[in-house]
């Protein structure tokens, strides 16, 4: 049987992808556009989008799982997840993974009460958030960033496919909620200084408030959510901060450190 994975060319997508090929597993990517994919030899890529779900017929032909992401263009709650669930269900679709941000939609309580063996991931925060910051780095050495001090795990987006795909393929993981970090508990501040070990360059970090704002505008992101966005990472709870022990858990391995992450995308930097 087939492994569906909705988002496959985006930063956690592509390591579900790489993960369920290195286990063996026959992968579909779905996409919006598949000349773009540019995904492993080997993976099979399909049309489709999940704001649209009569694109999905053919996608969810003969699949026994799917990975899937709650949001669509620009960031915006998918708000077609009962259809999916629907979708999946008739499919004979047995198995499906969630990548969530904490705030629960229609999307995810309509995937909690199908009859799908569900698991959900949460992660505070993604490694690759600090590629925001390759261009003012490489041009000016300089990091400018409104949330200095503020203390998040972050998870090194592969540590998240690799709990995906063993919860895709193996028994033992429906109905859980995983909440994935890495390794240590970073400030921004923390997270340069690190960048700057890594590639050899003093870098100076610039608290800054309207550099985020500007990054969320030119998203698409609404004032509102910005709004949000800042006040909650100016003071985020306790929980973002707390290091877990559930990517080594359920995968058996120690999950990666940001100081790895840097050096996997060094190049960004320099």
């Amino acid at each position: 049987m087939t492994i569906l994975v909705t988002g496959a060319t985006g930063t956690v997508g592509r390591h579900v992808v790489d993960q369920l090929i290195q286990k063996g597993h026959k992968v579909r990517a779905l996409t919006r556009n598949p000349l773009k994919a540019n995904l492993p030899k080997g993976v099979e890529v399909v049309t489709g989008d999940l704001s649209d779900p009569s694109t999905l017929g053919s996608a969810l032909a003969d699949v026994s799982g799917i990975h899937l992401i709650t949001t669509g263009a620009e960031y915006t709650p998918l708000q077609t997840g009962p259809e999916i669930v629907e979708l999946a269900e008739r499919a004979g679709v047995r198995r499906v993974t969630v990548l969530w941000n904490g705030e629960k939609g229609p999307f995810e309580r309509a995937v909690e009460a199908s009859g799908l063996e569900w698991t959900q991931l949460q992660a505070f925060e993604f490694m690759a958030n600090a590629r925001k910051w390759a261009d003012a780095i490489r041009s000016e050495g300089v990091v400018r960033d409104l949330f200095g001090g503020s203390r998040i795990a972050p998870v090194h987006e592969a540590d998240i496919g690799r709990v995906a795909s063993v919860a895709l393929t193996e028994d033992g993981h429906a109905g859980k909620i995983y909440t994935l970090t890495g390794p240590e508990s970073l400030s921004v501040q923390d997270k340069v200084r690190i960048i700057g070990e890594v590639i050899g360059r003093e870098i100076q970090f610039i608290e800054s408030s309207e550099e985020e704002r500007e990054q969320m505008r030119r998203m698409g992101v609404e004032e509102e959510a910005i709004d949000y966005v800042i006040s909650w990472h100016l003071n985020p709870p306790e929980s973002a901060s707390t290091v877990l022990p559930t990517v080594k858990e359920v995968t058996g391995l120690q999950p990666y450190t940001f100081a790895a992450w840097v050096k996997e995308n060094a190049d960004l930097f320099i």
